[in-house]
């Protein structure tokens, strides 16, 4: 692989990081909730479960759960139902108007707090269409004979930015907490994310591969 071919990656992997979807939804509405913290931890999972589908996709174990019709309909509805379930739970928080302060969240037990990163990990796990992007993306930016450590460096690098993306955005949000406190700034940014949470869910489960 070409230092040219891998730059091209970089400028393709930034563009689809930065589109808002449901890894952005999920870490905002955590970052309200929790704090910088939350934030942080619902990134790490999500660039957690990035690693290990780019790593099943660089050895060829992704290739066969995309193939297995049922697998991936298994993987395709869990991940519908786990983000229709965190969308209605922010809508709800937004409608009740009831809302964790990350004072609050820094004091609770170490499982609780980690339930950020559990939230990012399992939502981006559960959708195969990750894994799909990796099949579909990989090979066109591979030479003809490809190897397993230039397939592996393009879904790491791919990680590696997707969570600094997170990142960056988590430390803004962090930068501009004070205005995100104001009850109603709070409710609204609730039920947005909790509705796009829900757009995402639904169309993850009527798309087909």
């Amino acid at each position: 692989m070409s230092l040219t071919s891998y730059l091209s990656y970089v400028a393709f992997a930034l563009v689809v990081i930065v589109a808002p979807g449901p890894d952005f939804a999920l870490t905002v509405a955590n970052t309200l909730r929790a704090g910088r913290s939350g934030g942080l931890r619902t990134s790490l999972g999500i660039a957690t479960s990035n690693t290990v589908q780019g790593t099943a996709a660089a050895l060829g174990l992704g290739a066969l759960i995309v193939r297995s019709e049922l697998a991936f309909n298994i993987i395709r509805w869990a991940g519908a139902a786990y983000l229709t379930y965190l969308g209605v739970r922010t809508i709800r928080a937004a409608l009740r108007g009831q809302h964790e302060t990350s004072e609050s969240a820094a004091g609770q037990s170490g499982t609780r707090r980690w339930l950020a990163y559990q939230q990012g990990f399992l939502s981006n796990i559960t959708n195969p269409k990750v894994l799909t992007l990796y099949l579909s993306v990989l090979p066109q930016f591979l030479a003809g004979h490809p190897t397993v450590s230039a397939a592996l460096l393009l879904a790491y690098t791919h990680a590696v930015l997707g969570l600094l993306w997170l990142i960056v955005l988590v430390t803004f949000l962090h930068r501009i907490r004070s205005w995100l406190r104001r009850r109603r700034v709070r409710r609204s940014l609730d039920g947005a994310t909790g509705a796009a949470m829900l757009g995402f869910g639904a169309r993850l489960a009527i798309e087909s591969r």
